[in-house]
């Protein structure tokens, strides 16, 4: 059994595979709920999603240069926090970005195989998980080219913008039209778009010069996706309008009011790359958080094997893979974005509590901003649409009562 990863990766590795987790499906899919919940409201929104993710990647940042380690916030919430609070963050991580994987495999099976979406969403997940299991240096290969080619498509979705018609509506009209709850629930939504830089920091143990390269990537690709997604944003309600009758594919929509019919060609094949380069990531960063947490004894120690030649934790890849598929099987998936969000910004949550206990010596930013941070994932996963905050809190209480029930057990058994 090997228990180190090979430190095989750079700056520019680790900055592509965070844009690549961050610039995903999301980009092309988020703007429909997200408008219907707060209408021009969402620019407000995405400012406050944006705050809060800042705060977010600077807590990841100081700590991951002090715990470069595989298991992001688990790892940390361990070390600065103790063993539960660890264990919170592990499960909230897993779990949500499950959800994530399926919603991913889905969105790109929409966008490239209409009508036969779950078949094909199922051999997206299996063929990038072989992509995976090949080596992460071909992971960050296969991330680099899909962020040109999500980019490329981004840009052209942002020129035929520019030419096209605008909506009759000013883009800073009625901007609380929704009332503030409208406003706090896009920025909870809209939050999904950010929480990608947290595959930087599950790879602690494959990057050069952790200490270094992993704050500096995290803070690169997260300035990159907010200028991103706030272009983005101007865009959409440009176009189409604040009034929240968009489709579920808004981009697209943009591009046909310029009247380029086979633009939508353009949108529909950044669209499917988008949702793969964020089923890559997300299945390699599962994987490496379960490795971790098996490691710690919080789920099997069959999930804490890696790879003799790849150096990939390939049976926690094999078995989110497995759980994906199940759930693309037999689960409605409406909510998913809801779901997620819930599950990692509790993650962060408990990121930002364990910056906050780090000793000055180490410190790289303000109190408050991890201050700001707790407190923002707390009011975005309680402003998340209810269905999602029921179904995410029954998860994690199931998680919490396994946990406690294996220690019960093993007391029992000294």
């Amino acid at each position: 059994m090997m228990t180190g990863f090979a430190r095989r990766l750079g700056l520019s590795d680790a900055v592509a595979i965070g844009l690549g987790s961050m610039i995903g499906a999301g980009a092309f899919a988020v703007w429909q709920p997200a408008v219907q919940a707060a209408g021009s409201g969402v620019l407000i929104g995405l400012a406050l999603a944006a705050v809060v993710a800042f705060c977010n990647a600077t807590s990841s940042a100081q700590l991951a240069a002090v715990h470069p380690v595989a298991g992001g916030a688990y790892a940390y919430g361990n070390a600065e926090l103790g063993a539960w609070w660890g264990y919170l963050a592990g499960w909230s991580f897993v779990v949500g970005k499950i959800a994530s994987c399926a919603a991913m495999a889905l969105t790109f099976a929409t966008y490239a195989a209409p009508g036969f979406e779950r078949p094909v969403a199922i051999l997206a997940v299996i063929a990038l998980t072989v992509v995976n299991l090949l080596g992460v240096t071909r992971t960050a290969l296969a991330t680099k080219i899909i962020v040109v080619i999500v980019l490329t498509a981004l840009v052209f979705v942002v020129m035929t913008g520019l030419v096209g018609a605008s909506s009759a509506s000013p883009i800073g009209e009625g901007l609380f039209d929704h009332g503030a709850y409208g406003v706090l629930q896009s920025a909870g939504l809209l939050f999904f778009a950010f929480a990608g830089y947290a595959r930087i920091a599950t790879m602690g143990e494959e990057v050069r010069d952790p200490a270094t390269t992993i704050p500096r990537a995290i803070v690169i690709a997260f300035a990159g996706a907010v200028v991103v997604y706030a272009v983005l944003a101007l865009t959409v309600l440009r176009v189409l309008g604040p009034d929240g009758n968009l489709s579920a594919a808004p981009l697209a929509d943009v591009v046909a009011a310029s009247g380029l019919d086979w633009g939508a060609l353009v949108v529909r094949i950044g669209a499917a790359c988008a949702a793969l380069g964020a089923l890559l990531a997300l299945v390699a960063g599962i994987g490496r958080t379960s490795l971790a947490m098996a490691r710690g004894g919080d789920l099997p120690g069959v999930f804490g094997w890696i790879h003799p030649r790849t150096h990939v934790p390939h049976r926690a890849e094999i078995a989110v893979a497995v759980v994906v598929i199940a759930i693309l099987l037999v689960a409605d998936l409406r909510g998913a974005i809801g779901f997620s969000s819930f599950g990692v910004l509790l993650y962060y949550f408990v990121a930002n509590l364990a910056a906050l206990r780090q000793r000055r010596s180490v410190r790289r930013y303000p109190t408050w901003v991890q201050v700001l941070g707790a407190i923002g994932c707390l009011g975005l996963a309680a402003t998340l649409p209810w269905q999602s905050v029921a179904a995410g809190a029954a998860v994690i209480a199931i998680g919490a009562l396994i946990r406690g029930i294996r220690l019960l057990v093993e007391r029992r058994s000294v």
